[in-house]
């Protein structure tokens, strides 16, 4: 893992400042919040829904979400109800669960563990499930690859899936009031960007990677043939600012240094536009990488890394994001420490939200109870 940036958050606000959107099966939903009055519109169509936020309909439990009127049934409706329930949670981010009256319609959505058994035809929506629903924030969502093994430079690791290409992952950051993403690379039209971002002064001191447009076409061509990593382009609201590689962790240098498990990430990142150095931004691609590592795979249960150990501010960004510190260990060009982030914790104590120096989370201190 190597940065080229880097932040030091205090607390803030973490709920939309304008209308909220989701990306529910890859179509932009506009949700908008009024009192208590969720209003969701497909913006490609234009259809509508009107949801009502409610006190808990009985104590320990969250908030409930009633359908008012809209399409009731069909892909569309259960899409309503994803956005709806994602801004339910952006609103109130300190709220673990959601109660949803009339849940029996929504039978896939109970099958995919989005809406949990309850009674008088109310379901229970939980945070950490439904921020693991890919078809909130992938474009495209495959059936993991079967599981077969095979020998990479003498590495028996499972076969990998085909390289994803064009829009991998899109999530709408409440306190940027911007959406973030990810494509894949295009060498050819990323190539200029990507050599004026390998030569900048700060990129280089991190990355050694300076040099002409052969170097850097030669580099990402390697990766684009090694079929344990690939290289993404990440923007804010289509403008792109950042360079990502994400690899299959067993195939990877790391590997011989700890108990790699089949489906363990890594990734490096480079912020080759200076005026996306900022705290608020870093913030907001921190936590998603994670997330988008956790969404492509079920299996996937650890992201990993490797930030040079001199590198103190990116290791201090790391652990402010929920990274727990392995050991460090010595790669050929760097002495580095071995970071990790598990699956089960990133979704249980809401990581894909801004945490300050004193570990508050959301306005909430993270020993409150439940």
């Amino acid at each position: 893992m190597t940065l080229a940036t880097s932040t030091s958050a205090p607390a803030f606000d973490t709920r939309p400042k304008t209308p909220l959107i989701s990306y529910a099966d890859g179509v932009p939903h506009e949700v908008t919040l009024e009192g208590t009055s969720l209003m969701v519109r497909t913006q490609n169509n234009g259809a509508l829904s009107q949801w009502r936020i409610e006190p808990p309909p009985s104590a320990g439990t969250g908030l409930a979400l009633a359908q008012v009127e809209g399409e009731t049934s069909g892909p569309g409706a259960a899409a309503h109800l994803l956005a709806a329930l994602e801004a339910t949670f952006a609103h109130h981010p300190a709220n673990r669960t959601v109660t949803v009256a009339d849940a029996d319609r929504f039978a896939d959505l109970a099958q995919a563990g989005v809406l949990l058994p309850g009674t008088d035809g109310r379901a229970r929506a939980c945070r950490d499930m439904l921020w693991q629903q890919a078809r909130l924030w992938l474009p495209a969502v495959h059936t993991p690859i079967a599981l077969q093994y095979a020998l990479t430079g003498g590495k028996r690791h499972p076969v990998r899936p085909p390289k994803p290409r064009g829009v991998l992952y899109q999530r709408f950051i409440p306190w940027l009031g911007q959406t973030f993403s990810f494509r894949s690379i295009d060498i050819e039209r990323d190539l200029p960007m990507f050599n004026r971002w390998m030569n900048d002064p700060d990129v280089a001191r991190i990355w050694e990677e300076e040099g002409d447009f052969d170097k850097h076409r030669a580099y990402l061509s390697a990766i684009d043939r090694d079929p344990h990593m690939y290289s993404m382009i990440a923007s804010f609201d289509g403008e792109p600012f950042a360079y990502f590689e994400m690899y299959w962790a067993k195939e990877s240098r790391i590997a011989p240094f700890y108990d790699v498990d089949d489906h363990d990430r890594g990734w490096h990142v480079l912020v080759g536009e200076p005026a996306f150095r900022g705290k608020a931004y870093a913030t907001a691609w921190l936590t998603s990488i994670s997330h988008y590592i956790f969404l492509c795979d079920p299996r996937t249960g650890r992201a990993m890394g490797e930030p040079r150990i001199d590198h103190v501010q990116q290791i201090r960004n790391l652990d402010k994001s929920g990274y727990a510190k392995v050991k460090e260990f010595d790669l050929p060009h760097k002495r580095a420490l071995l970071v990790m982030m598990l699956r089960e914790r990133y979704f249980c104590d809401a990581l894909w939200l801004p945490r300050d120096d004193n570990a508050v989370i959301s306005g909430r201190p993270l020993s409150a109870t439940p």
